[in-house]
């Protein structure tokens, strides 16, 4: 099956594909679309002139690569596929199911005949040893669901319905979610299906392995309790007290260690909340957001769109992905949704809502907090709307759009 481009993530990759001294990461959920990422690149090195035999591409979840579980079988596994002369390119998917990995890797980057790409679903690829070996000599791409601008092209290019109206296709791609293999459903109830075992797979393969969990049913109550909250202030503090007024009798240490266990497994995401006057972060207090709204649409039997924290989950995953840091700002006694700051330390301050048009008091609310901000960095609303607003320099931009044109901040 022909392959759809996610140029998203490629146009950051592309230009260290010949970089043998650099060791390509592709990190994200598991069922992100990180295989296809590496396959497309496989697909277009070798249309670049690369001979067949100079590509070695290896799946190790599947028939033929099960067992190649030790160091020392890796290497031997590699050696013999690597025959021909000139630089390869070396492509391991979910490398993670190979103990030990890390020195053979790190080998095989050192002869500097090898452009290698590894793929992962959790923060383990980053720990430990390779983060300790490799300091300073990998890339990591982290890899998310299909924001919406990928969705309909997604949908497009494999010749599904896409709703003429937007805001029925943006209720789609809420109800639906961002995993690719989804695309290719047309039953809801089987695009639900097919998250939950996404979810279960998750569990068993990368938090399972990962910690030791003594007690699933406390591990189910928080899992469920951060993910139906996702995009409200909250703390393990506060978490473990709303558990405990339920009966449950947990520990603020085993809320954390699940809290960790689901962010390694990246389901969730920490955004944590900034003090805009005494410019530190607070302590505590953060919000989470899913990696992908299926995350709570495909465990929750209520359709109802709360579209405040939906929207937001939206944009903060978008924002991830181009590779911004994101936080919650506090202002005094108000709130702004999201600073989000570039690499070179540009910042842009973020209002989030379904619509400011409906009245007043709701436009005035979303622009209060941003007026309260002194500086001069950029200052933006994004809304449903398709009517847009102007008041005092801070702009109003249709999310939809603003996601469909790839725009930057």
């Amino acid at each position: 099956m022909k392959l759809f481009k996610r140029e998203h993530y490629l146009s950051k990759i592309r230009g260290f594909y010949d970089a043998a001294d650099l060791l390509k990461v592709i990190v994200g959920v598991r069922r992100a679309g990180k295989s296809s990422i590496m396959e497309t690149i496989a697909e277009e090195v070798q249309k670049q002139g690369v001979p067949q035999t100079n590509i070695i591409y290896l799946n190790l979840d599947k028939r033929g690569y099960k067992k190649i579980k030790t160091a020392d079988q890796l290497d031997k596994l590699i050696e013999e596929k690597s025959q021909a002369p000139g630089l390869k390119y070396l492509f391991i998917d979910e490398i993670q199911n190979v103990k030990d990995f890390e020195e053979v890797i790190n080998a095989y980057r050192e002869e500097g005949d090898y452009s290698i790409f590894i793929t992962g679903s959790n923060s383990y690829l980053l720990s430990g040893d390779l983060a300790t070996k490799l300091t300073g000599r990998y890339l990591e791409f982290e890899v998310f669901p299909l924001n919406f601008q990928e969705y309909e092209q997604m949908k497009a290019f494999y010749g599904k319905t896409i709703e003429n109206n937007p805001i029925a296709e943006l209720n789609n791609y809420i109800l639906e979610g961002g995993f690719p293999r989804a695309i290719f459903f047309d039953d809801i109830a089987l695009k639900r299906k097919y998250t939950e075992d996404v979810v279960h797979e998750i569990l068993k393969k990368d938090i399972s392995k990962r910690i030791k969990i003594k007690n699933s049913n406390f591990f189910e109550l928080v899992r469920q309790f951060v993910i139906n909250n996702f995009g409200a202030i909250m703390s393990i503090r506060s978490i473990h007290k709303a558990l405990r007024n339920n009966g449950v009798n947990i520990s603020e240490a085993t809320v954390t260690k699940h809290i960790k266990a689901l962010e390694s497994a990246k389901i969730i995401y920490e955004c944590p909340r900034f003090d805009m006057k005494s410019k530190h972060a607070l302590k505590g207090e953060k919000k989470y957001y899913l990696s992908d709204l299926s995350f709570y649409n495909a465990l929750n039997i209520n359709n109802s769109i709360n579209y405040g924290p939906v929207l937001e989950n939206i944009f903060f995953t978008y924002a991830k992905s181009l590779g911004y840091a994101v936080s919650v700002g506090r202002i005094g006694t108000l709130e702004c949704d999201f600073i989000v700051r570039s690499a070179p330390m540009s910042y842009s301050y973020i209002q989030v809502a379904y619509t400011i048009l409906s009245s007043k008091a709701t436009e005035d609310r979303e622009y209060r907090s941003l007026e309260g901000i002194k500086d001069n960095y950029p200052k933006y609303v994004l809304t449903a709307d398709f009517l847009l607003q102007k008041r005092n320099g801070i702009i109003h931009k249709n999310i939809l759009d603003f996601i469909r044109n790839n725009e930057t901040l």
